[in-house]
């Protein structure tokens, strides 16, 4: 868990959603998810793929696949229907029996990976996260918190908190980060913890920054009271 808390004490009171039913709850509160489609067979997967059009992204989807990327649960920049049909495979076999189903996803270009989530704290109840994210998250650990709920110049006053603060700017000819956007996202976090007394973290890692600066969900997880 990328959330910056430490929740291994109440390990055996909680339990992980899938990221396909992470994803769910995120959009209903209207922050921007890559389009997927949940796929049960490999021939399933292969029309998806076809569908999105190609590269894609496959990634196992289970509760008890929170950490996909160091098993061998994901596979980037698919290219062909025998490319998907293979990596389904891989995915099923490394998964080991946990899987829901597969993930097929858009391969979305985006240079500047950031972190968002929700963490309810017992003192202060849900507090919303934000920083550098990817593998950043941990090596760096720049990342901010805010007690909800935020309006929005408290989500904006997270952006310009954090040490890499810049990396929202113009970069590399890329445009600056989509700031209401972003502080949307953040205050529906907020939101999700004050409205949802069962959800006790979120994390959304990496929400890449597109070319033209609107933030965009890669990866979700949403941790609730079991």
């Amino acid at each position: 868990m990328e959330t910056g808390a430490d929740l291994s004490n109440r390990a055996g009171e909680l339990r992980s959603l899938s990221e396909f039913e992470s994803r769910k709850v995120l959009e209903s509160y209207g922050i921007p998810m890559v389009a997927t489609t949940l796929a049960i067979t490999q021939s399933e997967a292969v029309d998806a793929a076809a569908n999105i059009g190609y590269p894609v992204v496959l990634k196992g989807c289970g509760a008890d696949l929170t950490h996909k990327s160091e098993i061998g649960a994901v596979k980037l920049n698919l290219t062909t229907g025998t490319e998907v049909a293979a990596a389904f495979t891989a995915i099923e076999t490394a998964a080991a029996g946990a899987l829901d189903g597969i993930l097929v996803q858009p391969q979305i270009k985006g240079t500047r990976e950031l972190v968002a989530g929700m963490i309810r704290d017992p003192q202060f109840g849900p507090c919303v996260m934000f920083g550098l994210g990817g593998i950043f998250t941990e090596v760096l650990d720049d990342v901010c918190f805010r007690i909800a709920p935020l309006r929005e110049h408290d989500a904006l006053a997270m952006m310009d908190s954090i040490r890499g603060a810049a990396i929202l700017g113009p970069v590399r000819g890329t445009a600056a980060a989509h700031r209401s956007a972003l502080s949307r996202t953040l205050v529906a976090l907020g939101r999700i913890g004050l409205e949802n007394d069962g959800i006790e973290a979120i994390d959304v890692n990496p929400l890449l920054l597109q070319e033209d600066g609107t933030p965009i969900a890669v990866d979700a997880a949403i941790w609730i009271t079991w």
